[in-house]
């Protein structure tokens, strides 16, 4: 049982399928792109934990599978005492579906390198953390996704607007932001983290460049000294050992010179790692299938340099169609176009990706993104 089947879904149920699986996928509203492919659907709000529950109990499956943030965690521990298998784990689900848990764990109790924080619940509490980490900060709701609600403040006046905005965006029940130090870093990584019955494994690093705090290309390899590639082994192993359980770990640093300093961490594919469809022999999704369902995974290896980039609506509507993908398929030797199959665009939201395979990363991501602005969304109404 899959909650939450956004594109990362998706993808994974195509995984998950071509291995024998039976998938119901679960999200708010009909015609999710991950219920498109799964054998059953259910709707209902990832929040309204006796929805939850009367679904996991409908359909008794073997696995759960968390793919989003707002996510009612404390049913999903309840649930997993009963002796459901929650994906990774209840305790992993919860301390990562809202930052101040995994912050706390991986500064407070690992002792991790991060960046100076405090978290903060009225206005008030937001001018004295910005006090304590200084400026520029950023500011960004504990449980959100793809950026949404954070914000970059360079002076005192722009916290009441921040504040206000991270309130607004953010996912869950809960008006709670994490105020932190803004690094000036030289690049981000993300390092897909497996964790199996057999130990851990890891992806080639996955670099990727964000706006408004949502990723729009990405690329693997990422090229970083083999020192700070160590450090970040080191620290994501300790993260997802204390977390626990089976399957794919998405863990974030920023590179500054030559240190590695932890930023976030999903227990589920991770957006960036889209650009795995066509530089892996095993994409991410079917790494993290793998490992959930306790099959063999081999040595993961590049095809080659790869590179994904968004396809993004500009408006809202819910009737439109795409032109274009001729011209993006024919942007390079090896291109391919996933279109999500999501029922309604809104402003800035993810509906496909291009991505792109070459000699090298740089070539890459010059064809993905010739490719990602190939495609057009007309709109009808």
């Amino acid at each position: 049982m899959l909650l939450g089947s956004g594109e990362l879904g998706r993808e994974f149920v195509i995984s998950a399928k071509r291995l024998g699986a039976w998938v119901v996928a679960c999200d708010s509203y009909e015609g999710a792109p991950a219920m498109q492919m799964a054998d059953a659907f259910e709707i209902f709000s990832m929040l309204d934990g006796e929805a939850l529950r009367a679904a996991v109990e409908k359909h008794r499956p073997d696995f759960v599978v968390p793919e989003v943030e707002a996510i009612r965690t404390e049913m999903l521990a309840e649930l997993e005492c009963e002796g459901h298998c929650i994906v990774p784990s209840a305790r992993a689900a919860q301390m990562t579906m809202n930052r101040d848990a995994i912050r706390s764990l991986a500064a407070g109790q690992l002792g991790l390198r991060t960046s100076r924080y405090r978290f903060a619940e009225s206005l008030e509490e937001v001018r004295a953390a910005a006090e304590h980490t200084g400026l520029p900060c950023v500011v960004k709701p504990v449980m959100s996704s793809s950026g949404k609600g954070q914000s970059t403040v360079r002076s005192k006046d722009e916290l009441d607007a921040a504040w206000h905005y991270a309130v607004d965006n953010m996912r869950g029940d809960q008006a709670r932001v994490i105020v932190e130090e803004f690094i000036d870093f030289d690049y981000e990584i993300t390092l897909l983290t497996v964790r199996t019955r057999e130990g851990i494994l890891f992806c080639p690093p996955i670099g990727h460049r964000q706006e408004r705090g949502d990723y729009q290309e990405s690329w693997q390899p990422a090229p970083m000294s083999a020192a700070v590639l160590a450090k970040a082994r080191e620290m994501a192993t300790q993260v997802v050992d204390d977390l626990g359980g089976y399957g794919l770990f998405g863990v974030e640093f920023f590179i500054a010179g030559e240190e590695a300093i932890f930023s976030e961490l999903s227990p589920r594919p991770h957006d960036t790692g889209m650009v795995t469809l066509v530089s892996q022999d095993l994409s991410e999704f079917d790494l993290h299938a793998r490992a959930i369902l306790g099959l063999p995974i081999p040595e993961i290896a590049l095809r080659g340099s790869g590179a994904s980039a968004v396809i993004l609506a500009d408006r809202e509507a819910e009737s439109f169609a795409y032109e274009g993908l001729a011209e993006a398929l024919a942007a390079g030797d090896r291109v391919d176009v996933r279109i999500f199959g999501k029922p309604v665009t809104r402003k800035n939201r993810r509906m496909g990706v291009a991505l792109a395979a070459a000699e090298s990363t740089d070539e890459a991501r010059a064809i993905a993104a010739r490719a990602a602005g190939a495609v057009s969304i007309t709109y009808r109404s």
